[in-house]
């Protein structure tokens, strides 16, 4: 009795792994089926986490928002269109993990550690503003990080000995330097130039590095002087300009005293051919200068009206049209900052083939591409890797078509939308 007792317990155990093995098995969590008519293939999916912070209160709260919002919108896009497809199979998607950096530099370096350790982010964006990005930098560097700064112009990051940041935007360095090259190429024969600029960190640095360049292109400086920021009246400098001989002004330093200065050169007739000054020129209410602001150029990272034809990417009238549609409003330079770096992680994990960290990196040493945002390369030398080499700032140049007064993007020249209207006067 126990001896067939113990033959039909062996024959229900072999049936029962006998029917076990017929069942179908479970995929595995990543992989998803699918294939051709000729049978059915597998893909692996792999979802990279984007880290970054963003000012959501704060001083740089708005920039640093339009700055995500473009970042989002590219993310968006990828993952809608089903992720990033390599040779192997393997589909890419992207997940964001994002904290409010209150743009505070103390609060930047806790929350990338946190992304980098306890949130295991693939790769980091940077936070808005040079001083918030250096804070971040160190972290990314500490950690192995690839990260991508945009919204952050200064040089010196980039000359601390990283390996693995690398910078979209055109360096404070040669926010100017368009300006001289397009001078010489409008009219070689102008060689007096004056630099007129506000006593500001940043203003200072981009004027000392736009004079140095000058010089060494042959200029000669006939006046380098910079005023306070409270400054209303330009008539001493103005003075000084005509008693100089200066052919060409370039300086100034924001909003408010690049529009008095630009309205008080053309109040009193100043006998220049050319004029650039910072950061006032490009926005919308410089317009309301009315006659003054005719001929004026300034620098900008990015506008919408830049012509150029990208290798990679949408055109910017596409990605002008999909930013407004998401968010209804027109995208600034801060928007397409974010935007183009997701663009160039996509175009860096294209070319690698691989989501593998050091292939990523290898594919932005050898970047050199044309997006909608301009042309993208990165300096590879141990002095300043990283650095952008590649971009240069759009020039806008505010002209009449009749009666409407208008931007025009004059510079660089495969950007260009018109002309150069010259000589001022």
């Amino acid at each position: 009795m126990k001896r067939s007792f113990t033959i039909l317990l062996a024959l229900v155990l072999a049936l029962s792994l006998m029917l076990a093995a017929c069942q179908p098995q479970a995929p595995a969590a990543t992989e998803t089926s699918g294939g051709e008519s000729g049978g059915e293939t597998a893909a692996k999916t792999q979802t990279l986490v984007i880290g970054f912070t963003a000012s959501q209160t704060g001083k740089y709260n708005v920039s640093s928002g339009r700055q995500v919002n473009g970042l989002n919108l590219w993310m968006k896009q990828i993952n809608d269109a089903g992720g990033i497809k390599l040779s192997d199979g393997t589909v890419v998607t992207f997940k964001a993990v994002s904290y409010d950096d209150e743009s505070n530099k103390d609060r930047v370096q806790e929350l990338y550690t946190r992304l980098a350790t306890e949130d295991n982010a693939d790769m980091l964006i940077s936070p808005y503003s040079s001083g918030l990005t250096a804070a971040a930098a160190v972290i990314a560097e500490q950690y192995g990080k690839v990260m991508l700064t945009t919204g952050a112009a200064s040089d010196a990051t980039y000359k601390q000995g990283y390996t693995k940041v690398f910078q979209m935007y055109t360096p404070a360095s040669r926010y100017l330097t368009g300006a001289v090259d397009l001078l010489a190429k409008t009219d070689p024969s102008v060689k007096k130039v004056a630099f007129v600029y506000e006593n500001s960190k940043f203003s200072t640095a981009v004027v000392e590095a736009a004079k140095d360049y000058a010089a060494d292109k042959g200029y000669d400086v006939v006046l380098y002087e910079g005023y306070d920021p409270e400054t209303t009246d330009f008539g001493p400098f103005i003075n000084k300009i005509q008693d100089a001989g200066a052919e060409a002004i370039l300086g100034g330093g924001h909003f408010q005293d690049g529009s008095a200065f630009a309205r008080q050169l053309f109040e009193k007739n100043v006998p220049v051919k050319f004029v650039t000054l910072l950061v006032a020129p490009p926005e919308p209410d410089f317009a309301d200068l009315g006659d003054a602001a005719v001929g004026i150029i300034g620098p900008s990272q990015w506008e919408p009206l830049a012509a150029f034809k990208p290798d990679f990417g949408p055109t910017g009238k596409e990605f002008e049209a999909a930013y407004m549609a998401a968010y209804n409003e027109e995208p600034s330079y801060h928007s397409a900052g974010g935007y183009a770096a997701g663009l160039v992680l996509e175009k860096a994990i294209r070319d690698a083939d691989s989501t593998d960290p050091d292939a990523i990196k290898a594919a932005l040493d050898n970047m050199d591409l044309t997006l909608f945002f301009g042309k993208i390369k990165f300096d590879t030398s141990p002095e300043a890797h990283g650095l952008q080499i590649g971009h240069s700032m759009i020039y806008i140049q505010w002209q009449k078509d009749g009666d409407t007064l208008g931007k025009q993007v004059v510079w660089p020249e495969d950007g260009a939308t018109a002309k150069v209207l010259y000589p001022l006067h």
